[in-house]
């Protein structure tokens, strides 16, 4: 068909995401040298216009929502050039511990999530 496949864009979400939270200073890595991890409860994309192999895109990631239990993301893709929307996902997470018992985030990773200065 010469499109990408639809499961490649769950994969730019979460680069993008990885991307979002090291530029808060806040690696995916450490998140889970600490004993946390942020489970995908709930992902959606609607697709707007078709990725043909070889397009270039941008990510942009924003922060919907940081709670203690519930962490949202919102995602667009967009065509380069000129800037198209292509797709637009959420992701929504929930922390859980080295059990993969749901627990609460402690307030300095949430910190550094919601930081906007990054």
């Amino acid at each position: 068909m010469g499109v990408a496949h639809n499961k490649n864009y769950f994969e730019w979400f979460e680069l993008g995401r990885t991307e979002f939270c090291r530029c808060r200073g806040l690696p995916y890595r450490d998140i889970e040298t600490l004993g946390y991890y942020l489970v995908v409860a709930e992902a959606t994309c609607r697709y707007l216009k078709p990725l043909r192999y070889d397009d270039e895109f941008v990510i942009r990631v924003a922060l919907a929502e940081a709670a203690p239990r519930k962490i949202v993301f919102h995602y667009e893709l967009a065509a380069v050039p000129g800037g198209a929307l292509v797709a637009a996902g959420r992701t929504v997470h929930v922390p859980v511990n080295t059990h993969a018992e749901v627990c609460t985030l402690p307030e300095d990773i949430l910190a550094k999530i919601k930081d906007e200065r990054a």
